[in-house]
């Protein structure tokens, strides 16, 4: 039996949660979910430039978790990138603290 999963504290509210490449129809792209969680892991890592522990204490979880999401984000940054695939942002389990 697997562990409950916590509630990832969040900070960021991206301005927009779509986006695509442009000149493409929507209806002809392939679609990318971006968990709310792995946005603000890719904030706190790349953008702000903190440590993996240090990310995971601001989130309210492991290292090890904190290196799970961010790679999943990676991941799924570069398949929409090198595949012109669309990105929507939302979702995960989540609590926002301001």
């Amino acid at each position: 039996m697997s562990r409950p999963c916590r509630c990832r504290r969040i900070r960021c509210k991206p301005d927009t949660n779509y986006f695509k490449p442009r000149g493409i129809p929507l209806d002809m792209l392939e679609e990318v979910n971006l968990a709310l969680d792995e946005l603000e892991a890719v904030r706190l890592a790349d953008f702000d430039g903190l440590y993996q522990e240090d990310a995971a204490k601001k989130m309210n979880i492991s290292r090890q978790t904190f290196g799970n999401i961010i790679n999943s984000a990676h991941k799924k940054i570069a398949d929409v990138l090198l595949h012109a695939k669309a990105l929507k942002i939302e979702g995960g389990n989540i609590e926002r603290v301001d």
